[in-house]
């Protein structure tokens, strides 16, 4: 899932599922039709326990509101939900919050948002950013910005809880080139280390027509993302390593999942 990082594409014509601008390729390729074919099999059970066993470990109780950012189609939002929470959807596609938005009632809400944007005030006890929805941008000051904005949204003592893989394991076993075919699409993906971000170039046909998408996600550190919090004013709790919430392990966790704590003073972050 990131920055100025113009999405790269080509299509001979506009006859295909989307046609496609040149933007920020996160808010033009999350958008696309394409995107939900390829991440397809992401696994609704795995995301479901994982919310529980969030659920079970922090508590959540029907009174704490719940910020979902960066939401995509809103499936950890509408599960939360279904167990009876508040839960708020943001996400920065447009077409994403448009299918979300047939999920809505009193308790669930979506949104278009930019993250890097301010949002609310000292509204939500829980801030959830799942499966990699962070370091997208092409600076470190919008990721610090991003950082802050979700600071000023928790209320005192709310809780931050950030999903990222493990950058270390990730660059350890990155695989240069394989195909994947999908609904008799056939996608051919390369991935490298650049400048430090780890970037996936997506080439498949659809329809008699050629695409080429681009994503570029950044190569945060552990400690980067300690810096992050620093400077917003978060204190860490804590770092799981996967979603059955074990222990982080450098070497051998496949996630980085970060819990962090707004102090109960009213302070808010530096914005660069």
């Amino acid at each position: 899932m990131i920055k100025n990082m113009e999405v790269v594409h080509e299509v001979s014509s506009k006859k295909s599922r989307g046609a496609i601008s040149k933007r920020e390729w996160f808010s033009e390729w999350f958008n696309s039709p394409y995107y939900h074919i390829l991440y397809k099999s992401r696994d609704n059970a795995e995301a479901h326990q994982f919310i529980d066993n969030l659920q079970k470990y922090f508590q959540f109780t029907c009174e704490d509101q719940i910020l979902d950012l960066a939401c995509g189609r809103g499936r950890h939002a509408i599960y939360l939900n279904s167990k009876g929470f508040d839960v708020v959807g943001i996400d920065i596609a447009p077409e994403n919050i448009s299918y979300a938005k047939q999920f809505e009632n009193e308790r669930l809400h979506f949104y278009v948002h930019d993250m890097r944007r301010p949002y609310v005030r000292s509204r939500f006890c829980y801030v959830l950013n799942l499966f990699t929805s962070f370091g997208y941008f092409e600076t470190e000051g919008e990721n610090i910005n991003a950082v802050c904005t979700v600071t000023e949204a928790l209320k005192p003592g709310g809780k931050l809880i950030l999903d990222f893989f493990n950058t270390d394991r990730i660059l350890k076993n990155l695989k240069p080139h394989y195909r994947q075919v999908i609904d008799g699409i056939q996608f051919d993906i390369q991935k490298k280390l650049e400048s430090g971000f780890i970037v996936k170039d997506i080439e498949f046909e659809d329809e008699g027509n050629s695409f080429h998408f681009q994503e570029r996600v950044k190569a945060i550190s552990c400690e980067q993302f300690l810096h992050y919090f620093d400077v917003a004013d978060l204190e860490l709790i804590s770092i799981f390593g996967d979603y059955a919430l074990n222990p982080y392990d450098k070497e051998t966790s496949d996630r980085m999942i970060f819990v962090a704590q707004r102090p109960q003073r009213e302070s808010f972050g530096l914005r660069l």
